[in-house]
């Protein structure tokens, strides 16, 4: 589920890779995400929590007729030279271009790294400049899995990747044809179901802010509107600093005036439209962590280091939580807090969170939770007899935590809904055996992500989705997220960092991996629908359209906001998800302008923060590194923002 790189490096540009990284992703690791307890098992066989049937496959489409003379090669753009990788012959009028089932070196089997889709290749159908390893959210330098040739892909030694000849069109079309007249059209012709109470609830796919949704005079019953120029502009960049390490700086949140945004050891506050610095304070050390959420009075929760590194102590412990004041620019208050059962070193934290007027932290000694307004403690860290603890929490519209018990080598995690003010659970579902990590994706409603026994092979986190009850805990469906299909993503170990994916109107929003279209040189993608009560894929899809990809962010109502990725040529664009209909409505259209471009593609998904606002688009890295030694000039942003008139 993890996305490529949106366009292909290039030698003159500084990489976002550290030095000295290799320019193809190498192997990820044989064994569990560093921090993990044990091999994983294998999921239970039936019974309760058993997934339902796999969905049909959501790239249905009509067989494509045989050609009724073998093709003449096409004539190469000068722009574009022949060879297209493995690209299928057009498909009917009116048909919706699917891949063959999954085979080996076929649609859905892992690719060799590609250049940033949409790209024109290099002569001999060979990529013009080599790729660049994704940059999913994961542990920092987490790598992309190696990808394998495509099928008609040009292969080493090869003849720049042929298409297939006449007679193997016409066994290929005869197959296709014979699968999907037996089962054509059956998942997108279905009629879309019960809603089920229309919840509001988002998740945001990126960190750092969430949309106002609910009720308003815009699109679906959120707050966004359509401008009257969709056009858009930058309206302003704010330069990367120069640092001679990585260093993290997570977090970005927007207010009524201002974008907020971390910098090295300190939090700025910019004018939405200008980006002129309205406030700055400093921190005692660098961001380790921050919360998405934001309070109806802009407050949001933060964690950092307690110092800045020293030559004796080089990387100082994450255990200061504090709450920002997003609209006075000022932190209101910071502590650091002992475990109730593990001495009195203050312990560090890997994730927070806020959730109405509790902030809740989490991580490997165990989970704390202090009043927004006051930083009062609410509880302290503490492991009990049996050796569980809060590994981490989810905030937003309620609050819900991952309770990790159990040994090293065989973990048993719960997922329960909490009471904000006293921590007392309300209710409690026990994950399957062989999840390491879960992963809450919504708190309302109550939705996990897990990667059950390992299975999803890809880094991503995801194999299956948990729609469960609050009320009672128990499992409401179990949904099978294939990874070759689906292109959700969660952080490897934290619980509440996942992105490209939304929760709202009773279902799950999920953008599809990115396959081939009925461009030559380009890729695109669909965003679908699950639903929360039946896990059944509802009919209905969002097309991102030739060379360009749907992510979803957040929720806006009952509509979805996502990001469309555009090809090397192109400015993305921002746009309305209908939830109901799948209709796109355009918010914002970036420019086309070379230099523009270039500073919009740098920030990849997954490895960037992206909010939408009122006709206003802010792009900031989650992390900054040293500056290239191929070109030390060249200038790199830490934010680029769009505004629309």
């Amino acid at each position: 589920m993890t996305q490529p790189p949106q366009q292909p490096p290039n030698p003159d540009e500084p990489s976002n890779t550290p030095p000295g990284a290799p320019n193809t992703p190498p192997a990820p690791p044989a064994g569990p995400p560093s921090g993990g307890f044990g091999a994983p098992q294998d999921p239970p066989p039936g019974g309760f929590g058993q997934p339902t049937p796999p969905p049909a496959d959501p790239f249905g489409k009509q067989p494509q007729q045989p050609p009724a003379a073998p093709p003449q090669p096409p004539t190469a753009p000068q722009d574009a030279p022949a060879g297209g990788y493995g690209t299928p012959p057009p498909p009917a009028p009116g048909s919706y271009p699917t891949p063959p089932a999954p085979q080996p070196n076929g649609y859905g089997y892992p690719q060799a790294p590609q250049p940033g889709y949409g790209y024109p290749q290099g002569p001999g159908g060979q990529p013009g400049q080599p790729g660049q390893p994704g940059m999913p959210q994961q542990a920092y330098g987490y790598p992309t899995q190696p990808m394998q040739p495509q099928f008609g892909a040009p292969q080493p030694g090869g003849d720049g990747g042929k298409k297939f000849s006449t007679q193997m069109q016409i066994i290929v079309a005869a197959a296709v044809a014979v699968v999907l007249i037996i089962g054509a059209g059956v998942i997108y012709s279905a009629t879309s179901g019960d809603d089920g109470g229309k919840n509001e609830a988002s998740s945001s796919g990126s960190t750092g802010g969430e949309g106002k949704g609910g009720e308003g005079s815009g699109l679906a019953g959120g707050s966004e509107k359509v401008p009257a120029n969709t056009k858009s502009k930058v309206a302003f960049q704010v330069p990367q600093p120069v640092v001679k390490d990585i260093v993290t700086v997570e977090g970005s949140w927007v207010t009524d005036k201002a974008y907020v945004k971390t910098g090295i050891n300190e939090i700025n506050g910019y004018d939405r439209d200008k980006g002129t610095k309205l406030w700055s304070f400093p921190l005692a050390g660098e961001i380790c962590t921050t919360s998405r959420h934001v309070s109806k009075d802009y407050k949001t929760a933060i964690v950092f280091q307690e110092s800045k590194p020293t030559k004796e102590k080089k990387y100082p412990a994450c255990n200061q939580v504090g709450v920002v004041d997003l609209a006075a620019g000022k932190l209101l208050w910071s502590k650091s807090v002992t475990s109730a059962t593990g001495g009195d070193r203050p312990v560090s934290f890997d994730e927070v969170t806020l959730s109405g007027t509790t902030v809740a932290a989490g991580g490997t000694s165990g989970g704390a939770a202090f009043k927004l307004d006051t930083g009062a403690e609410l509880w302290k860290p503490k492991t009990g007899a049996d050796g569980c603890y809060d590994r981490g929490y989810a905030g937003g519209e309620a609050l819900a935590v991952v309770r990790k018990c159990g040994t090293y080598d065989s973990p048993q995690l719960t997922i329960q809904a909490l009471n904000p003010t006293s921590g007392a659970p309300l209710s409690s579902y026990q994950m399957p055996a062989g999840v390491e990590y879960a992963h809450i994706v919504s708190t309302k409603p109550l939705v996990v992500a897990a990667d059950v026994g390992d299975t999803a092979g890809d880094g991503s986190g995801i194999s299956d989705f948990f729609s469960i009850d609050a009320a009672t805990g128990k499992l409401k469906v179990r949904i099978p997220a294939d990874a070759e299909k689906y292109a959700g993503d969660c952080d490897s170990t934290e619980v509440e960092k996942c992105q490209n994916m939304a929760v709202g109107n009773n279902r799950l929003y999920l953008p599809t991996e990115r396959h081939d279209g009925t461009s030559e040189y380009g890729d695109t993608n669909e965003v679908v629908a699950f639903d929360l009560d039946t896990g059944k894929l509802l009919g209905g899809r969002a097309d991102a359209g030739d060379r360009h990809i749907l992510t979803p962010l957040r929720m806006d109502g009952t509509s979805i906001i996502a990001y469309k990725e555009a090809p090397y040529d192109k400015g993305g664009q921002v746009v309305s998800i209908d939830g109901e209909t799948f209709k796109q409505t355009t918010l914002m259209e970036n420019p086309d302008d070379e230099a523009v471009r270039k500073a919009e593609k740098r920030f990849h998904i997954g490895s960037a923060e992206l909010l939408y606002s009122d006709g206003q688009f802010y792009m900031a890295a989650r992390s900054i590194h040293k500056p290239s030694t191929v070109n030390p000039d060249e200038k790199v942003y830490l934010v680029v923002a769009y505004g629309t008139d």
